[in-house]
């Protein structure tokens, strides 16, 4: 049997590092996946894909990426089920990261490293001569 999922998209919010009770770091993320055709409206649709990391990818996530980061992630898809508070029965479907690659922040973050570096490099040039 095959379970592999890869994935690219951007985080919904700001990944928040917890601990298990014996010292393992996670984080729970949902990744905001863009489908790759348009709807009837000719609208591009989005999933929102609930994903688990664990120990280092966990805490380098929490350390690195906010809101709106781009992320790529190879992992498998696990169901589990759980009874709330009212008693009722709820399943839940997430990707279980193995893999988890910082492909960038959100692009307004790019443009302004990008015009950071370019200023700091012509002032250097400047500098120097």
């Amino acid at each position: 049997m095959i379970n592999e999922v890869i994935l690219v998209g951007r985080l919904t919010k700001d990944p928040e590092l917890k601990f298990t009770k014996d010292g393992t770091a996670v984080t729970n993320v949902t990744l905001a996946v863009n489908r790759s055709f348009r709807n009837s409206a000719g609208e591009i649709e989005t999933d929102f894909v609930p994903c688990i990391l664990w120990s280092r990818a966990a805490e380098n996530a929490a350390e690195y990426c906010r809101k709106g980061s781009m992320i790529g992630i190879t992992g498998r898809i696990q169901t589990r089920s759980y009874e709330n508070r009212e008693g009722k029965k709820v399943y839940v479907t997430e990707v279980v990261a193995d893999t988890v690659r910082f492909l960038g922040g959100k692009p307004a973050e790019n443009k302004a490293a990008i015009a950071e570096n370019k200023a700091v490099a012509e002032n250097k040039a400047a500098v120097s001569q």
